[in-house]
């Protein structure tokens, strides 16, 4: 009984360990033995850590190639610079509207008036329909530029329209500060404008609608007073024809007959009549003066367009600038990702 006790709590070497074993020392998964078992197993592990291994580096590729391919989404991200960059596309669509519209207009006049025929070609270049074509077709081709360069990031776009807006910011300041500086010479040189105009008044119909425009308006005639009128050759006390010692229609105080017609001949003869007679019929005062006092009296309201133009311009070269800022960091991305891999 003793040497039962002994064997069974201490079995020989020689006896099988399967039939020694309790139900509390029995393994609950059975390894396997044979050698065919063995390999499958490890030909079984080879094949998943072959394809962990395929699939970690399949996933480090395709994260690669997202970080290569697609740095700007990650970049354009911030809701402001969406914004600035659609304020930019916008404004700058609005004014290369304006822009062919003005160009159209200028256009139209030069068409209707047939300046292209050949015995009107020598006065195409002073012609004031031409300003017309040349400031829209500057505007449109600026302002599509940087439309074009906004919607689609282009670097070189956006260079060649920020530098351009800096020149014309630039321009306009040193413009307004010369003004400032030779009012005097200014007043001249307006002087000289309007006399050219009336010297050309019956041969040029912008010139005459001009005229006739800041005449009315400003309720004056002539540069310095009425008499200036004399440097037409028509209306000239000496001309032959039947407007000989008249101003223009434009000059009376109250050019509509009956409140409806246009009376053009309510100025005729009127050279003739003394300043106390005259002033019942035709505006004394010269336009030079009255557009001083329409500047000294609208001067808050012109100073106030100046800089409110300015700073949508400033507003805008600023914009262009931080959308610069943000392609060329797009750019330095890209070649990062390139050097990595």
């Amino acid at each position: 009984m003793s040497h039962f006790t002994f064997s069974r709590r201490f079995p020989f070497f020689w006896e099988k360990r399967a039939s020694i074993q309790n139900e509390e020392s029995r393994p609950l998964i059975q390894k396997a033995t044979s050698p065919h078992t063995a390999a499958s197993v490890t030909q079984l592990d080879t094949d998943e850590s072959s394809d962990s291994k395929s699939s970690s580096s399949s996933s480090s590729h395709e994260e690669q190639s997202r970080k290569l391919h697609f740095p700007q989404k990650r970049s354009l991200s911030d809701l402001t610079d969406y914004l600035l960059k659609y304020i930019l596309f916008t404004s700058n669509l609005l004014f290369t509207a304006l822009g062919l519209a003005t160009m159209a207009l200028g256009l139209w006049g030069l068409l209707s008036k047939e300046s292209f025929a050949e015995e009107k070609l020598g006065s195409l270049g002073t012609d004031p329909m031409l300003l017309f074509v040349f400031l829209g077709l500057v505007l449109s081709l600026l302002c599509l530029t940087g439309c074009v360069g906004a919607v689609r990031e282009n670097y070189c776009l956006l260079r060649t329209f920020s530098a351009t807006l800096l020149t014309l910011v630039a321009a306009q300041v040193l413009a307004a500060i010369v003004a400032y500086s030779l009012e005097g010479r200014i007043s001249e040189f307006l002087r000289s404008g309007i006399l050219t105009a009336m010297v050309r008044y019956q041969d040029d119909l912008d010139l005459r609608f001009i005229t006739d425009e800041i005449q009315t308006g400003l309720q004056c005639c002539g540069a310095d007073n009425y008499r200036d009128w004399q440097i037409n050759s028509y209306f000239n006390c000496s001309a032959p024809g039947v407007q000989a010692c008249s101003v223009p229609p434009s000059c009376c105080v109250d050019p509509l007959e009956n409140g409806t017609v246009w009376n053009s001949q309510c100025g005729v003869g009127a050279l003739l009549l003394d300043q106390f007679t005259a002033q019942s019929v035709i505006f004394l005062g010269g336009c030079l003066g009255s557009i001083g006092r329409w500047i000294e009296q609208h001067a808050g309201l012109i100073g106030t367009v100046v800089i409110i133009l300015l700073g949508v311009q400033i507003f805008t070269l600023i914009i262009t600038t931080r959308l610069l800022d943000r392609v060329q960091w797009n750019r330095a991305q890209i070649r990062q990702s390139l050097l990595r891999t």
